[in-house]
């Protein structure tokens, strides 16, 4: 079970660096998990080229060509950033009680580790 989720800011820790041509370092949004195989699609990262069969619609427009899409990166090799400092952090996860409307509730609650902030 990950402890990552669709939306949150993960920074990739793993791989070449930028000057190497690589995406260590960079920041982006979570866009899709793939639970399967282990793997999430990060905004801006990872990067491919996909070449599609050129054809026509009804119109007569042109589709298909060389298109630049995201492709997965495993989930091991992101990190959720901490929300206080804007550096790669742990997950932790606690049990809270919240009184909503007299009502006790017992809520899961994510939180950094390295601040303690909840995400």
């Amino acid at each position: 079970m990950a402890k990552i989720k669709k939306g949150d800011l993960v920074q990739v820790i793993t791989g070449a660096t930028q000057e190497r041509g690589g995406d260590r370092g960079k920041q982006g949004k979570v866009l899709e998990i793939l639970t399967e195989q282990n793997r999430v699609i990060v905004e801006g990262v990872n990067y491919v080229t996909r070449h599609s069969r050129v054809g026509q619609t009804q119109r007569g427009t042109k589709t298909g060509g060389i298109e630049t899409i995201e492709a997965p990166i495993h989930i091991s090799n992101v990190a959720l950033v901490d929300p206080s400092t804007k550096k790669p952090t742990r997950v932790g996860k606690r049990v809270e009680e919240q009184v909503k409307d007299g009502v006790k509730r017992t809520v899961r609650v994510r939180f950094a580790k390295k601040s303690g902030k909840d995400l």
